[in-house]
Formats: C-alpha cells, sequence, structure tokens
C-alpha cells in the first residue's frame, strides 16, 4: 500500500515543492526523513529484512527506486541495494555532517533523502546504498501477487 497519497505521483517530471507543501502532504514520520534528512533507527523499518519480488518506490513522489533483485542482505538493519533501476533515479551529493565523509542518496524526482551509498556492497558493483524503510513503497511483482 503506499504511504503518500500525492496525485501526481505516477509521471516521470521533477516534483518541486516547498517544504511547507510537503509538510502538509507527507506523514510526520516521512516528511522527517524525506526533507528534513532523518534516519529511523536500525533493524526497526518495514524492509530491512523485507525478500517479497517487486520494486521500491520513493513514497514521497512513486519514483521507482530500487528492484529486489538488486537487494541484498548486508546485516547493517537498513534495506541494502547494490544497483538502482536507473542512473537518473538517484542524486548523489556530498554529505559531510557529524564529521564523517559520506555521499548521500537522494530521488531524482523529488529530491527526497533516501539514504547514503557506500563501497563496501556485493558483486557486480561493489555498492550499498543503504536506504531507510519510511522513504520507501513497496509493489510486488505479477508473480507475487
Amino acid at each position: 500500500m503506499k504511504k503518500n497519497k500525492y496525485p501526481e505521483n505516477t509521471g516521470t517530471e521533477k516534483v518541486s515543492l516547498p517544504n511547507e507543501e510537503w509538510k502538509k502532504i507527507l506523514p510526520g514520520d516521512l516528511y522527517h526523513i524525506a526533507r528534513e534528512k532523518g534516519t529511523e533507527r536500525a533493524f526497526t523499518g518495514e524492509y530491512w529484512d523485507h525478500k517479497e519480488g517487486g520494486t521500491y518506490y520513493c513514497a514521497a513522489c512513486g519514483n521507482p527506486l530500487f528492484n529486489s533483485n538488486g537487494k541484498f542482505d548486508s546485516s547493517c538493519g537498513w534495506p541494502s541495494f547494490f544497483e538502482p533501476v536507473s542512473k537518473g533515479s538517484i542524486l548523489y551529493t556530498p554529505d559531510n555532517s557529524y564529521g564523517m565523509k559520506r555521499t548521500e542518496v537522494m530521488c531524482g524526482r523529488c529530491d527526497a533523502h533516501l539514504g547514503h551509498i557506500f563501497n563496501d556492497g556485493p558483486p557486480p558493483t561493489g555498492l550499498r546504498y543503504c536506504i531507510n524503510s519510511v522513504i520507501l513503497d513497496f509493489e510486488k511483482t505479477e508473480e507475487e501477487k
């Protein structure tokens, strides 16, 4: 089930709204992650240990982000993926907060904070997209429905 009922969440055009509008549209926990760059506690999110086949979408705008065949168990407590659905589905920006040097990943459609990317993932990419469950919606593949 979709967490966000934003009516235009099926297109591919960029979604750019002021934070005041996002605050009206998104539930509090989703707003905190997406717009305030929050982080949910490890091992508490809906999708950290999720194994069904399907597609993960941005819960703020409906942008396809990751396929389940790119998901792996990293034992970090957050959903982890080794590649996004497409190059344009994710944006990357330096994040030097809390004295760390990391790369933040954001939704390519609405600029929502998703999590971070690290270079300790499995083949074939060697990447680990460490993503907050709260910012994800999931839709099963037809075979799994």
